[in-house]
């Protein structure tokens, strides 16, 4: 598939944004409850819209959307019918080109992005699943959730779709298959533990599927520690010859009793270094990644 976002891919290294949640909270916003920082779209649109601004402030180039835990299902638990949650995946995408639009007009004739997030089928069960996968649902069955949420982010013009933290290969699959006549490019991102993916397969046979898909414009990881990158990149580079996106934690770990981070980051631009020599050609942050490290990261990517 052709796009400016591809030919901007084939051009040189892009820099993601950082965690969404991250910049939220920073500002004082309480996103406890199922739909996370997606609950905003409806209170606090101008919200994201800031913490989309302060990461291109940092450098990033491309914004990811506020839209990873937002979903018909979970919008419908909060009272919202499907025409008013189809208005927030929408907004979910205009809130991010807004921002966008501001920071072009500080930094005339910079170049910036929109990809649309569409999480797994384990964020809208708001269980930690998302870190599992394998839910018992067949490929048609997660198809059938993901394709109708797609179809509206797609409708919004996002640059990209931004197929994310993805467990398994049941659910790659199937997105695969939702994201085909969309007419909108796509990387595609699992979640890893090691040299597999969060339900065990190997990495290799789970980039393997989007060798030959020709809406995927990109592959990589996300959601995962800084440590797991390096040997994903490589593997991913080997087996597709895509683009490869790189976007970890900072490398804290969550306590789910505590509900609260614990250790220190591990994220450092050494990292960034060996990741873009391994084939990363977009590279951000997610958990616990802000504008500061995005910034850090801009300048490693930076011409030299």
């Amino acid at each position: 598939m052709t796009s400016d976002f591809a030919d901007a891919l084939a051009s040189g290294p892009l820099v993601l944004d950082g965690g969404l949640s991250n910049q939220l909270e920073a500002a004082g916003h309480d996103l406890g409850g199922a739909l996370w920082s997606a609950r905003l779209l409806a209170e606090d649109p101008e919200a994201i819209t800031r913490a989309h601004l302060a990461y291109f402030e940092a450098g990033a180039e491309v914004a990811i959307t506020s839209t990873y835990q937002a979903t018909f299902e979970g919008f419908a638990r909060c009272g919202a019918d499907r025409e008013r949650a189809a208005e927030l995946l929408a907004l979910g995408v205009e809130s991010a080109r807004e921002a966008a639009r501001r920071a072009g007009a500080i930094h005339p004739g910079r170049r910036l992005w929109v990809a649309a997030s569409a999480g797994p089928y384990g964020a809208m069960l708001a269980d930690g699943s998302e870190y599992r996968g394998r839910y018992g649902l067949a490929v048609a069955e997660l198809e059938r959730f993901h394709r109708p949420r797609l179809e509206v982010l797609a409708a919004a013009r996002p640059d990209v779709l931004a197929l994310e933290t993805v467990p398994d290969t049941d659910e790659a699959a199937a997105l695969l298959r939702a994201v085909r006549g969309l007419g909108v490019p796509a990387w595609l991102s699992y979640t890893v533990a090691g040299d597999r993916t969060r339900a065990g397969q190997p990495l290799e046979d789970a980039f393997a599927l989007a060798a030959d898909a020709a809406e995927v414009v990109a592959v990589g990881v996300n959601c995962c520690t800084p440590e797991d990158v390096s040997g994903a990149v490589e593997t991913a580079a080997r087996v597709t010859g895509k683009p490869v996106v790189a976007y970890p934690n900072s490398g804290e770990t969550w306590d789910a009793t505590s509900r609260s981070w614990r250790g220190r980051s591990s994220f450092a631009t050494e990292r960034v270094r060996d990741w873009r020599r391994r084939g990363a050609r977009l590279v951000g942050g997610c958990c616990r990644v802000g504008p500061e490290t995005i910034a850090s990261i801009a300048r490693v990517l930076s011409p030299q």
